[in-house]
């Protein structure tokens, strides 16, 4: 069966703020995401709640991690040649989640999306 790629997002000038992100965090948060992402490069689109959720009127999707009392998310999107990209992580603290988080992961997507089809 083939398996999906999961990868960072990068800038134009080869950065990632999603690895950087990713790599701040604890590491049973960085291990219980690494499950997640297993999950993904084997199962793919499949893979649903608990792990991964669609976002609303977006063609987003979430990783849903909780440690503690902490709640964290990555925002990914699928792509040609079954790839995700990982956008933008950030820690939620408030229920519902914040337009800005969605707003940096949509910009990152477009982004990605004009350096891939130049």
């Amino acid at each position: 069966m083939l398996q999906w790629i999961v990868e960072f997002y990068q800038l134009a000038n080869g950065s990632s703020p999603p690895l950087d992100w990713f790599l701040e965090q604890d590491t049973k948060v960085q291990a219980k995401f690494a499950r997640i992402f297993k999950l993904l490069q084997e199962h793919g689109i499949s893979v649903g709640m608990p792990h991964v959720r669609p976002i609303k009127n977006s063609k987003l999707f979430e990783i849903r991690v909780e440690q503690k009392t902490n709640i964290y998310r990555i925002f990914y999107f699928a792509y040609t040649g079954r790839r995700f990209i990982l956008l933008h992580g950030f820690q939620k603290k408030t229920q519902k989640t914040p337009a800005k988080e969605i707003e940096i992961a949509e910009s990152r997507r477009a982004e990605f999306l004009a350096q891939e089809n130049n």
